[in-house]
């Protein structure tokens, strides 16, 4: 039985990349100027954990998984590599970026074959880990967890070891039960289970019957299914579109046994593939490329927006960072924000004014933006300054923008003439487009006379708005000069202030776009949604958390969505519910970072309103049936507690027009994380489907106190496959839980046939 680590190394036989990790070598650690220490590294047997020793003796070296591994950068490709060493060892630098909150990993190799030796080894080894089936990384998760409950490593498990593993892999088991399934297993009557007998007893505690159950019914051909069963399976269950050659091709795609294969059959191993794999899970496979039509003007997408992007905490004293910048690019964030003040020796910095949050330099931002602004998705950023800096540090920033960014900073309108729309995502590929304050109207970009009347502008400054009680600022808005060379570069994206909707219609150009604190918008889109939807018809909408949520807190972005508001900017650095449901709005479409509008949140006859549903095209009432069935592998929610079994639920959520918002939850099981069963029937009533969002919560429940999280999972209901599906669990923080999941079946039905 391999563990996907074996699989790995397997895989990789021979390699020289992967013999050189195994055999480790020498690196020093970095951490400032001067805390630099050699640390012996190696790639552990299982090519799955990292071992680093250092000098001391008896001093504890904790490993660390490649799964905690987000990503590689090699040479000074971090804030502390960049910080503290030189220009001229930049060759044989790396980093190892992890999830979530764990510092980075600097280092420095010997030389840079050496240091192109660990990124590349290891990008291997970690591609190689991501491209094994759920079920792989879901048998290699148990191994692991025999060989820790295998405390005298004799490869032979005692019925204490056997209550130590169940207790591992979050599965409290009756004693007496525990026992029964260690004798079944036993056949050797030698006390211990070996070899064959730990196959058994894997067998019998993966064993599915939720599947059997399936694949039993729809397997008619000699207790297997053909191509005709499946397709059978397709059509009904599936409710998939589907053809003959489609299911020829799944069992191509999905069956192990050649002999099967020929005969196009696929037998319950080859089933359960297929429904651990892209095809059975819940996502719509097509729509994880980019499917929708990129060639709407700008003002017809949802674009995924960050607030405060240079914080990695909160607002008050957090640090900034380019990190920061780093991990919200990554994750196709395509709205970035940077507050811009004078900063010492001439050279501006970025940080939240009035605060003790650090600095950072505005060059350095420019720079990751440069490098990292196109890796995920190759659409425009947008960068959205806030701009508190003098003439000549704006003339300082200015000079930075066009050196870095280069050809990739869009400085005057396409085409050539004066444009009456934004340009599309597709004919912005990737470009930057700065939105700021602007001297001018934007046609005087084609006139020989561009002379400005006056250098002043209302100065923008969302962090003095809101006072220490919260209470709104009566300061009035202060006049500030503005540098004609950072005017001249705001092309698309000039900030206004809002005068209302009226107001807007007659006196803006499409390109003068209104920014609007969190309560201002909601107060909106409650009382004037039609209003505010048309208004975003012609224009962009930018909505920013309200000041006083010096927590760095999210606000709900879904009504701002529902009334057609394109940059809800959030702050990404802040683990939360809200920051999930925006993963969720921007899972499809190739996680591009922009998601195309519903027809009638662009088209000028509607008369659409989220708050007071009409009838009109958005109305397509739906019945959303949801069987929540089972769990697998639910992670543990207290690591420290080792006694401690989750009591997992499972809430199913629906997010869209107020109407439509519900949310349902099973019973909790208890003491079970590794395979629960609830076998609960929910429905749901939809009106408006192209606005819905579904989301799947795990918590642990706890009668005396709030339920832990455990795992959720959002997408569009717009992209929910039909029939028995596999839905992936996601951390707080919006990384895959490796190996857990929800088995579901889920049906969208036209309400009149419900």
């Amino acid at each position: 039985m391999a563990t996907n680590g074996t699989a790995a190394k397997h895989s990789l036989e021979g390699d020289p990349d992967l013999q050189f990790l195994l055999a480790g070598g020498n690196l020093v650690k970095i951490r400032s100027s001067s805390w630099q220490k050699a640390r012996f590294y190696r790639l552990n047997e299982d090519c799955k954990t990292i071992l680093p020793k250092s000098q001391k003796l008896f001093k504890k070296n904790p490993t660390f998984s490649l799964d905690d591994i987000d990503s590689l950068r090699l040479g000074r490709q971090s804030e502390g590599l960049n910080k503290h060493t030189d220009p001229g060892e930049a060759d044989k630098c790396f980093s190892i970026i992890f999830k979530g909150k764990k510092k980075n990993l600097d280092l420095m190799a010997g030389s840079s074959e050496e240091a192109k030796k660990w990124v590349n080894g290891l990008e291997k080894v970690m591609s190689n880990l991501h491209n094994l089936s759920r079920e792989q990384k879901s048998e290699n998760w148990l191994i692991n967890c025999m060989r820790k409950a295998d405390k005298n490593r004799d490869n032979k498990m005692t019925l204490k070891e056997l209550k130590h593993f169940l207790r591992q892999i979050n599965i409290e088991m009756d004693d007496r039960y525990a026992e029964d399934l260690f004798n079944k297993c036993d056949t050797s009557n030698s006390g211990t289970l070996e070899d064959t007998e730990i196959k058994h007893f894997y067998d019998l505690l993966t064993h599915r019957q939720e599947i059997d159950v399936i694949y039993e019914k729809y397997a008619q051909t000699e207790g297997q299914m053909s191509d005709k069963d499946l397709l059978n399976f397709l059509l009904n269950e599936q409710r998939e579109q589907v053809t003959m050659p489609h299911a020829l091709k799944l069992i191509e795609k999905y069956e192990l046994d050649e002999t099967a294969k020929e005969r196009e059959c696929m037998t319950k191993d080859g089933f359960m593939m297929y429904m651990h794999k892209e095809d059975g899970s819940i996502l719509n496979p097509e729509h994880k490329r980019v499917y929708q039509d990129m060639s709407r003007p700008l003002n017809q997408y949802y674009i995924s927006s960050s607030h405060n992007t240079y914080l990695l905490e909160d607002q008050l004293k957090g640090p900034s960072s380019t990190e920061a910048y780093i991990k919200a690019l990554m994750k196709s964030c395509r709205c970035v924000e940077l507050d811009c003040w004078d900063g010492p020796n001439g050279e501006p910095v970025i940080y939240h004014g009035y605060t003790l949050t650090s600095k950072i330099l505005f060059k350095d931002v420019m720079k990751a933006i440069k490098e990292y602004a196109f890796k995920t998705s190759e659409y425009p950023v947008i960068l959205s300054l806030e701009n508190h800096c003098t003439v000549e540090q704006q003339q300082v920033m200015t000079h930075h923008m066009v050196s870095i960014l280069g050809d990739a900073l869009l400085t005057k309108p396409l085409g050539n003439r004066m444009p009456d729309n934004f340009p599309s995502p597709q004919e912005l590929k990737g470009k930057f487009l700065i939105k700021g304050k602007r001297l001018n109207k934007l046609d005087t970009a084609f006139s020989s006379n561009s002379t400005v009347d006056e250098d002043t502008v209302s100065e923008e400054d969302e962090a003095a708005e809101a006072t220490d009680d919260g209470q709104k600022s009566k300061k009035k808005k202060s006049k500030m000069k503005l540098a004609k060379e950072l005017s001249d570069i705001v092309i698309y994206c000039k900030s206004v202030h809002f005068h209302g909707f009226e107001h807007s219609k007659d006196n803006q150009a499409f390109y003068e776009m209104s920014s609007f604190k969190e309560s201002k918008a909601f107060g909106l889109a409650q009382n004037s949604g039609t209003s505010y939807i048309h208004h975003n018809m012609d224009k962009l909408s930018r909505i920013y958390p309200a000041g006083s949520r010096t927590d760095s807190s999210n606000y709900n972005p879904v009504p701002m969505w529902n009334v057609g508001c394109q940059i809800v900017a959030l702050n990404f650095q802040t683990p939360s519910k809200e920051m999930h449901l925006n993963q969720g709005r921007f899972l499809p479409n190739g996680f591009c970072g922009y998601v195309l509008k519903p027809e009638f949140q662009r088209d000028p006859s509607s008369q659409f309103d989220p708050n007071t549903l009409t009838n009109g095209p958005w109305l397509k009432k739906k019945t959303f049936h949801v069987m929540v069935i089972s769990g697998q592998q639910l992670p543990k929610v207290n690591k420290e507690k080792n006694n401690s079994i989750v009591d997992p639920l499972v809430r199913v959520e629906i997010h869209g027009v107020p109407a439509d918002n519900a949310s349902k939850e099973t019973q909790y099981i208890e003491n079970n994380g590794f395979n629960p069963t609830w076998n609960e029937r929910f429905q749901f009533d939809i009106h408006v489907p192209e606005l819905a969002l579904v989301q799947f919560v795990v918590e642990d429940y706890d009668s005396a106190s709030h339920n832990d999280f455990v795992g959720q999972y959002c997408l569009p209901l717009t992209s929910v496959q039909s029939g028995y599906r596999h839905v992936p669990l996601l951390t707080k923080r919006g990384d895959v839980i490796c190996s857990a999941g929800l088995f579901v079946h889920v049906m969208l039905i036209d309400a009149q046939k419900a």
